[in-house]
């Protein structure tokens, strides 16, 4: 198998793990996708954290990141999507705001894969997903 195939095949099976550790919010499962020096940018890290930043680094960082986003994930983040696109090393799919059952959060997540693991996590924002944040969405319990 070449260098190329298998890189792909890495980033295929992180984009299905990932979905299925975001739908049963299993924090571990999660966690195991990622570096131990990992980068996440959001703008959800400056709501949850309260950082005048909106970065995370490093997996013991991104545990208390996901545990929030884990515990105060509004009914509109879901999980449609109609696929991603990957080179192997790099890793992207849209969640779009309009779907068949109505309006969902809309975000683009890209991700750098290097070693079979995530090394970079970057997620861009749409207008209706900032709404939803904007008007309490994400809120702590």
């Amino acid at each position: 198998m070449s260098d190329t195939t298998e890189t792909i095949r890495d980033a295929e099976r992180i984009y299905h793990a990932w979905d299925d550790a975001l739908g049963r919010k299993d924090l571990d499962a999660a966690l195991r996708l990622y570096a131990p020096d990992v980068v996440l940018e959001s703008p959800l890290v400056r709501h949850l954290l309260g950082r005048e930043d909106g970065v995370v680094r490093g997996r013991d960082d991104l545990r208390q990141f996901v545990d929030k986003v884990f515990k105060t994930q509004p009914a509109l983040r879901q999980r449609y999507r109609t696929g991603f696109f990957t080179d192997g090393k790099r890793l992207m799919w849209e969640d779009p705001r309009a779907t068949q059952a109505g309006q969902q959060m809309d975000l683009v997540e890209v991700m750098d894969i290097g070693d079979g693991l995530i090394q970079q996590h970057r997620v861009y924002w749409g207008w209706f997903g900032l709404k939803v944040l904007e008007d309490g969405g994400h809120r702590s319990p």
